[in-house]
């Protein structure tokens, strides 16, 4: 079978072949990798996701977190999102292997359902996975281990579900927090923080933005070198544009602060740093700020190291949230809040049947509560 790099279920087996039955297990998408040129340009720099150890620990970092100290994940939705944005007809396929390139350290061991977040992390972002399992989880399938194979079944449960509902992903995330790429690894840095910090931004490209839409209320132009008219015209149809270039000389500075001042343009603003952005992190959280925690697209609480992105629906009545959780299942309730206010709310899941949910009203948000989160949740909530 040809493989698609978009919709085939991609495994690289290295030397040998997988077990007899395991490819079946997959699903009819499922091909296996004989010659790398049957591969198109892919992202080859991505980190394998998951909650990064803490050195000497056996512990998962989310295990260990308490309020003044968060899990750090590893995860690549944001390279897709950047890739789209400057390639906008090209698939966007993540290959990376089990090693050290991907952030594994040396002798690390990597859990035998890990490479279901590799496919969950590419595909509810829009894009794929080339599936590359280690030595350790190969020598188990074929010894028929009960938890590797237990592993690869509910990967393949995971991909099924991910065909079945592949129009509810890789859609535009809602345009709230607009973020600018130019394709240096600046931009793509910032990208990734936004994402991580739970802003759910729109990634574009900064040669071809987009016109002033009312529902942006913050644009992310960090990094670029240069403040183009394009960029501008946001602040003056009402959003907040976010620079640290030189501004222009005949801006109204309306707000001066320690280390970055306020202008006034037409309806909205542009917020310009007096030094080049060297913290990324610490900038996620200040345009998050700016667009205020309660006009932002998404938020989620009680799982530390899940990442929510809030995108437009299958309809202009529907808008869908992504969860991605990075770290251990989380067997509690779940909060989720989305913009807008909605009449119904649908829990869909790789391991269970969808579930209506309860829905709360929160100002000019809709609320939920998820009864668990194992690896990718969505929600689609309708007018």
């Amino acid at each position: 079978m040809a493989i698609d790099p978009v919709r085939s279920l991609i495994l690289r087996w290295g030397d040998g072949e997988p077990p007899a039955g395991a490819m079946r297990a997959l699903g009819p998408r499922a091909v296996l990798l004989k010659n790398e040129a049957e591969l198109p340009k892919r992202i080859e720099d991505g980190l394998w996701p998951g909650v990064n150890r803490a050195t000497g620990s056996r512990r998962d970092a989310d295990e260990v977190a308490s309020a003044s100290r968060e899990p750090w994940v590893n995860a690549n939705g944001f390279r897709i999102h950047c890739h789209r944005a400057l390639h906008p007809y090209q698939p966007a396929l993540l290959d990376y292997k089990p090693d050290a390139k991907a952030g594994l350290s040396e002798g690390q061991v990597v859990a035998f359902d890990s490479l279901e977040l590799v496919l969950a992390d590419a595909r509810a972002n829009g894009g794929n996975a080339v599936l590359t399992p280690d030595q350790r989880f190969k020598d188990a399938l074929k010894a028929a281990d009960t938890k590797a194979l237990a592993a690869w079944n509910t990967l393949a449960k995971t991909a099924q579900w991910f065909d079945a509902n592949a129009a509810l992903f890789g859609r535009p995330p809602v345009p709230i927090v607009t973020a600018v790429h130019d394709g240096s690894h600046e931009t793509e840095e910032f990208a990734n923080m936004l994402f991580r910090r739970g802003g759910s931004p729109r990634v574009v490209a900064a040669g071809s933005l987009p016109k002033p839409d009312p529902r942006i209320l913050v644009v992310s132009a960090a990094g670029l070198k240069e403040t183009t008219p394009a960029l501008l015209d946001h602040a003056r149809a009402g959003a907040t544009v976010i620079i640290d270039a030189k501004p222009g000389d005949t801006w109204k500075k309306v707000k001066p602060e320690s280390d970055r001042d306020f202008y006034s343009l037409g309806k909205g603003q542009v917020l310009a740093y007096r030094e080049p952005v060297l913290d990324p992190s610490e900038y996620a959280l200040d345009v998050i700020d700016v667009a205020t925690y309660r006009r932002r697209a998404t938020r989620i609480w009680n799982a530390g190291a899940a990442i929510p992105v809030a995108t437009e629906g299958t309809s202009p009545s529907e808008t869908l949230v992504i969860a991605l959780n990075y770290g251990s299942k989380v067997d509690q309730d779940v909060q989720v809040r989305v913009q807008g206010l909605f009449a119904k709310a649908t829990l869909l899941r790789p391991e269970a049947e969808p579930a209506d949910l309860k829905i709360y009203k929160r100002g000019a948000m809709t609320e939920v509560f998820l009864p668990s989160l194992a690896v990718v949740a969505a929600i689609r909530f309708l007018k």
